[in-house]
């Protein structure tokens, strides 16, 4: 047994909360130590947190629940208001708040993202294969195309191509090859169900109702797989697992709460800026088991497409700013900041809505400084004393 939880597990929730029982109850049906998990739902102030904090209690697990006002005394109580606009209102990528209550605890080593419309699959152990990933070592198929994308829906029998994969980067030629691998820091797992498709496609494929027709199925899902170097992909905190080491690079962009509302391409850019590093740093995200289940509620795609249009002519170039800095960096924090000040101090005029590229490098660069104010009051005892 634990003596304390070493994977802080963020859930952002507004409806389906319970999720958490599913994922609990998978956990203990295949023997995994659920002493070893914490809890952080990142929810709104017009959610009943209180029934949130009762379920975590009825389920006997560690956790905590952070509202709109609960974050704020957070960054409050460790004189980190300053930093408190890194989480934008009422946005998924509110994820990034987990991010730095990870940070804030080094008893934490691991990260798990999970979306509160994803339901695990019974019969595998969610937690146990996403941490057996994390620690693989050996051989795995390595995927690449001409077109320096890999498509994660690419073995399904259809054509269909992820949220956030770029539109000139679609009709590629692929490749595949085995490659060892032997530092695995984040672990994506994948979604049968309800495809993770953008606005675009889900109309394309003619649904009205955000969901799309093409449903995915376990079939659709052979083989783990990575990226080869070079390669991106996408990378969805639906279903994501990773290492303490590789948060200085993951924060989830300040989307939706902005001038341009941009939205819907936080996970997807901090996948893009994730994957430099680990190309720069000779490591790997590993991609397959274990499935969970989607089960997107229906909603208009025109919404959606209204969400995620201020943003579709970013996303075709954004990865190319990311991959051509940074080679020369030691630390996932370095690569980082070399994209941060490309994007903060580039002109980016040409492209609809440029300049929030700009706000992102300086969002960016206010992250790490955060992490660093996080570090330098964990080493100072009285500060730490306070806090305990």
């Amino acid at each position: 047994m634990s003596d304390r939880p070493d994977i802080c597990v963020v859930v952002p929730t507004i409806r389906e909360y319970d999720c958490v029982r599913s994922y609990v109850e998978n956990a203990r049906r295949h023997g995994f130590d659920t002493d070893r998990l914490f809890f952080v739902l990142v929810t709104e102030d017009f959610c009943d947190t209180a029934a949130m904090e009762r379920m975590l209690d009825d389920l006997d697990v560690a956790g905590a629940v952070f509202d709109g006002t609960g974050r704020d005394a957070w960054f409050d109580d460790r004189g980190l208001s300053e930093y408190a606009d890194l989480i934008p209102a009422a946005s998924h990528a509110q994820t990034s708040f987990g991010l730095l209550y990870l940070w804030d605890d080094p008893g934490f080593e691991y990260g798990v993202f999970i979306d509160d419309d994803t339901r695990p699959h019974d019969d595998v152990d969610f937690f146990g294969t996403h941490m057996t990933n994390l620690h693989y070592e050996g051989e795995v198929r390595s995927m690449r195309s001409d077109e320096q994308w890999v498509n994660v829906l690419h073995e399904g029998d259809n054509d269909l191509y992820p949220r956030g994969y770029p539109y000139a980067a679609m009709d590629e030629s692929v490749t595949a090859e085995t490659e060892h691998v032997d530092s695995v820091v984040a672990s994506q797992g994948l979604w049968t169900n309800v495809p993770d498709l953008d606005a675009v496609r889900i109309l394309m494929d003619g649904d009205l109702r955000g969901q799309a027709q093409t449903r995915t199925a376990r079939e659709d899902f052979e083989t783990d797989f990575v990226a080869a170097s070079g390669q991106y992909l996408t990378v969805c905190s639906m279903n994501l697992a990773f290492r303490r080491e590789v948060v200085p690079a993951f924060y989830q962009l300040p989307m939706d709460d902005n001038d341009w509302e941009v939205g819907r391409f936080d996970d997807i850019w901090s996948g893009v800026f994730l994957k430099r590093a680990c190309d720069v740093l000779d490591t790997q995200i590993y991609n397959g088991d274990p499935l969970c289940e989607h089960n997107k509620a229906p909603r208009s795609t025109f919404d959606d497409l209204q969400n995620e249009v201020a943003g579709l002519e970013l996303n075709e170039h954004v990865w190319k700013v990311a991959d051509r800095v940074g080679g020369d960096a030691d630390s996932y924090a370095g690569v980082f900041r070399a994209i941060a000040d490309e994007l903060a101090t580039g002109d980016w005029s040409d492209w609809n809505n440029g300049g929030f590229l700009n706000e992102c490098g300086e969002a960016m660069r206010a992250w790490l400084d955060c992490l660093d104010a996080i570090e330098s009051r964990e080493t100072d005892p009285a500060t730490a004393a306070a806090l305990d």
